[in-house]
């Protein structure tokens, strides 16, 4: 008798797809990180709209304090030129609450499984943030490869993302973390940054005084620290930035 053919090969495994990422959305070179601190919703539409008209469309409000998922609202409702996100999301209660407000993209200082799979059912475009390259490659397992790198500074600043460019070309990421526009510079002339985060263009001392002017003219010199962007890598799990 003629012995049977051998079975088909199994079909490889799908690589995991890159899952929509709120730099994105970034239309500039810095993601304004917004802490409400001692101010209410309604001076966060006109913080957000000070922003826009400075030149930075993306504004991400920190869940730090109590009135951050209505001020997501208000502003997402109010202001539409923003592209308004929440911080400092910590777990799958504060994404879904962020979500249901109409923020547009979700961002952490860290990553769980739990935050990850909530972040990823809501729909809503996710960075979380890694500070060392173990934590980056468990998220390229996942088919992450744009991340938020946090704290900035404390975690190695600079020299520490330059390091990671060659072992990990296809990674982009968003420095957040004692950065301002003394140093801004040094991060987005890196090939693997995509923008950096920062507060330095809301001082307290301004937003308390509800000097919207002030804050539309940093945030214009803010605007100006872009430079043309490197061609991005072929990758399969890459996205876009601009």
């Amino acid at each position: 008798m003629t012995a049977a053919p051998p079975p088909p090969p199994a079909p490889a495994s799908p690589q995991p797809s890159a899952p929509p990422s709120p730099l994105d959305l970034v239309d500039g070179p810095v993601l304004p990180v917004v802490v409400l601190d001692g101010t209410g919703p309604g001076d966060a539409v006109a913080l957000a709209r000070a922003l826009v008209a400075g030149g930075l469309t993306a504004v991400e409000v920190t869940l730090r304090t109590p009135g951050a998922v209505e001020a997501i609202r208000r502003i997402a409702a109010e202001v539409p030129r923003a592209v308004v996100g929440a911080g400092t999301v910590l777990d799958p209660g504060q994404a879904a609450a962020a979500a249901e407000a109409g923020a547009r993209f979700l961002v952490s200082p860290g990553c769980t499984e739990r935050l990850l799979e909530a972040a990823h059912a809501s729909g809503v475009p996710f960075l979380p943030g890694v500070s060392t390259a173990s934590e980056a490659m468990a998220l390229l397992e996942r088919g992450v490869t744009r991340m938020k790198f946090f704290p900035a500074r404390a975690a190695g600043g600079p020299a520490y993302l330059a390091a990671l460019a060659s072992p990990l070309p296809q990674v982009r990421f968003c420095p957040t973390g004692g950065i301002g526009p003394g140093t801004a510079g040094d991060y987005l002339a890196l090939p693997n940054v995509a923008c950096v985060g920062g507060s330095w263009m809301l001082p307290p001392e301004a937003v308390r005084a509800r000097d919207w002017a002030r804050i539309e003219r940093l945030a214009r010199e803010a605007a100006r620290l872009g430079r043309p962007r490197p061609a991005e890598p072929d990758v399969s799990a890459g996205g876009r930035c601009r």
